[in-house]
């Protein structure tokens, strides 16, 4: 709003040595194009020594009074009088904000596990560690919920009173419904199931924020309204404006997180059973870390050499039915499960995504995929 171009300085999900720097131009996020014109000036550039300008503590300030006034204008004050929300801070960038926007919502905050070391938390494929934690906090009994974002504030992480994780792709649909959405954006990771529990046109996309953002402003440039996209990961943009809510396409955790509690609260349901009203393929990601990214490559152009080279690889896990090379390599086995294999576009890991008609056949499809993958390494 203010005209501005930015760089974030990041620690987002992943290992703080494999971090670095984001680019915003005046209008948004960077796309694609800039990515490219930005290495190759990159290369040419003079390093130069200088210091922080003492106005950028002034307009941080000023930054965080707009955005918590963002939410402000679209919540009443007491949308979640009554609950009680613990707040993971870790080192999360987010974590300040986050606690007020809450009590500003009249909800009682407990903050948890702050950090002053960068902790990378992943919000699409939790780490045992974290959950081991969301668990624990939510034992006590006194929590509505657990919430909390990445590094850098883009993905939200939102937990029930029991501490079972929620998808980031029901986050996203609960925060379009919250909006009453008429088209949606999302990649293919997000759940298969989706276009079945809303009545607004969905459009499937590559991995990825910038071909989310690129969707919606080919969806406006045709006329559409009322757009929003989000990711597997639970990351939020809006396309239109909402209402007082204006368009931020850009990453946001901050409204999915208020979206899906304020629905639990006008609805009178804890969030465990909110969740159960989306019959929702059971899906999980997870990782392999550590993937070097010349066996990446290798395995990739082996596996999209033909169909039968696939099939062969995943013989294993079950028969090919169908294929969707979108972005990596789904596939629907004949029994309808899904396994999604995709190096990740930003450290050397190897992801791996599934869906089955149980959690139990999903973790044991999962299992099965890793297993796969490790034996490429």
């Amino acid at each position: 709003s203010q005209g501005a171009a930015a760089i974030m300085v990041t620690g987002s999900h992943i290992p703080g040595d494999r971090n670095g720097i984001k680019f915003y131009r005046p209008d948004g996020e960077i796309d694609k194009a800039d990515e490219l014109a930005i290495a190759r000036m990159a290369a040419q550039v003079v390093p130069v020594n200088s210091s922080l300008p003492a106005r950028a503590q002034d307009v941080f300030a000023q930054t965080s009074r707009d955005f918590l006034t963002r939410y402000a204008r679209l919540l009443p004050i007491n949308a979640l009088d009554g609950m009680t929300i613990g707040v993971y801070q870790h080192s999360t960038v987010a974590r300040d904000l986050l606690a007020i926007a809450l009590e500003r919502c009249g909800a009682k905050v407990e903050t948890l596990g702050r950090s002053e070391h960068f902790i990378p938390v992943d919000t699409e494929a939790v780490s045992d560690e974290t959950k081991g934690l969301l668990k624990g906090w939510a034992a006590s009994g006194t929590l509505n919920a657990i919430v909390s974002a990445d590094g850098d504030g883009d993905r939200p992480l939102v937990a029930d009173e029991t501490g079972e994780v929620l998808r980031g792709d029901l986050l996203g649909l609960l925060a379009a419904l919250f909006l009453k959405a008429k088209n949606i954006v999302t990649p293919v990771t997000s759940n298969s199931a989706l276009e079945s529990l809303t009545p607004a046109k969905m459009l499937r996309t590559r991995v990825g924020s910038p071909f989310v953002i690129a969707a919606m402003e080919e969806a406006a440039l045709r006329g559409k309204t009322s757009i929003v996209g989000f990711e597997a990961n639970g990351g939020f943009l809006t396309g239109s404006d909402f209402g007082k809510l204006k368009a931020l396409p850009t990453r946001d955790c901050f409204l999915p997180i208020l979206a899906t509690l304020v629905t639990a609260k006008q609805k009178n349901l804890p969030l465990s059973a909110l969740t159960t009203e989306f019959k929702l393929a059971a899906a999980l990601s997870d990782r392999i870390e550590n993937f070097p990214l010349e066996k990446s490559k290798a395995l990739m152009a082996r596996l999209t050499q033909s169909q039968e080279a696939l099939a062969a690889f995943l013989k294993p896990v079950g028969q090919m039915k169908s294929l969707n090379a979108t972005d990596g390599l789904r596939v629907t086995l004949d029994d309808g499960s899904i396994i999604h294999l995709r190096p990740s576009g930003n450290a050397p890991e190897f992801r791996c995504y599934v869906e089955a008609s149980t959690h139990e056949k999903a973790a044991g499809l999962m299992e099965q995929g890793l297993q796969l993958l490790k034996s490429q390494m």
